[in-house]
């Protein structure tokens, strides 16, 4: 078992409060500062993959996911005007009860894991976060920015694309990149015959639904951007209506009819960032967006995060030695990370300059076979 008796989690977003969930599953003492007072999570609604069901159960909240989220198999593939070409399959990875994929709401996810997280006997801190943080070979100091100190066996960064962690530890690391594309997400009520996932294929503009509860779904539009250009919030409505009125499907039609102002719509420019190996100094060790952020092509950033959360724990309860922890930890997230977030940026370049269909479905269909594989 881990020498690392008292952990600091910096940053409470998905993959923050999985690790805390984990680390106090082993008895570890858990302090998660989160900078912002309200603990909010921004967004509309966030597609799951089989492998993300799978974490959830392994952090014991999947039965909350079915209860306020929504489960469905398959996804599927139509032309514009509404000609279903395909049905992408989502094995049922978890168990033969459990949905191959599905969506909820992110503040609802969130919700549910920040119950979790404070069942678990986290010691939660919000509006707070560290201030300078210094080191030696046995722990970690950490000023906080309201004047409280505390020392640590062991840091973990999880505070996301635009880290501050990441800033002070490797302050020589990329930053992230934007990719040229823009994604749209509405929320609108569920038709009864929206059942599962799908998508309709544009030469140049990507149309999605996914339910995330028995009465909602939302909506995805993924659009090239050459430049990323502020959007003003008041033409947010127009502009999705435009995007959507080239689709002649009825479905896709009947959704630009219901869109509105109470439709929660957002736009995101989609950015990347990988991190080369190492992920750790010391005894601060980073995951989640904040050493491996994806586009969401494959629906799987959120996954990742939460897995690294699950092995690092694993990882520590099974080596007395904190280095060889962190090592074997990143032994067995780096092939895996990097594979999601390079294919996930193949899949959005491949849209931008109208490229090679067939490599498309190829990178999809491997991608989604290897996180169905054990972590």
């Amino acid at each position: 078992m881990t020498q690392a008796k008292k952990v600091l989690i910096v940053g409470g977003g998905f993959s923050g409060m999985s690790a805390a969930i984990e680390l106090r599953k082993r008895g570890i003492e858990v302090d998660l500062v989160e900078i912002d007072p309200g603990w909010r999570s921004y967004g509309a609604g966030i597609s799951l993959g089989g492998a993300t069901l799978r974490a959830f159960k392994k952090l014991g909240i999947l039965d909350e996911f079915l209860k306020r989220g929504f489960g469905s198999d398959g996804v599927d593939l139509c032309t514009p005007n509404g000609h279903r070409i395909a049905q992408l399959p989502t094995p049922r990875i978890t168990g033969p009860d459990v949905p191959g994929g599905g969506a909820i709401m992110r503040p609802v996810l969130a919700a549910i894991l920040a119950e979790a997280t404070r069942a678990s006997g986290t010691n939660v801190r919000l509006g707070c976060t560290f201030k300078s943080i210094t080191q030696d070979a046995n722990g970690v100091d950490v000023v906080f920015d309201d004047g409280s100190t505390g020392r640590y066996d062991l840091v973990i960064g999880s505070d996301g694309l635009y880290s501050k962690m990441r800033e002070t530890v490797f302050p020589d690391a990329p930053k992230p990149k934007y990719t040229g594309q823009g994604v749209w997400r509405a929320v609108l009520p569920r038709p009864p015959e929206a059942e599962r996932a799908a998508m309709w294929l544009g030469p140049k503009i990507k149309v999605g639904l996914n339910p995330v509860s028995a009465t909602e779904m939302y909506i995805y539009v993924t659009e090239d951007r050459a430049d990323n250009a502020f959007i003003s919030p008041d033409e947010f409505l127009e502009r999705l209506r435009a995007l959507l009125a080239p689709f002649e499907a009825p479905t896709v039609q009947w959704m630009r009819d219901q869109l509105g102002v109470h439709s929660q719509i957002i736009y995101r420019p989609l950015e990347g960032l990988l991190l080369p190996r190492p992920w750790s100094k010391g005894r601060i060790v980073l995951i989640g967006d904040t050493v491996h952020a994806t586009t969401p092509h494959m629906a799987s950033g959120a996954c990742i995060g939460i897995e690294d959360a699950i092995v690092l724990a694993e990882e520590l309860e099974q080596h007395a030695d904190t280095d060889a922890a962190l090592a074997a930890f990143e032994d067995r997230r780096w092939e895996r990370c990097r594979m999601v977030v390079e294919n996930s940026g193949r899949l959005g370049e491949i849209e931008i300059t109208g490229g090679d269909k067939a490599e498309h479905g190829r990178i999809m269909r491997e991608t989604l076979e290897a996180l169905n594989q054990p972590i």
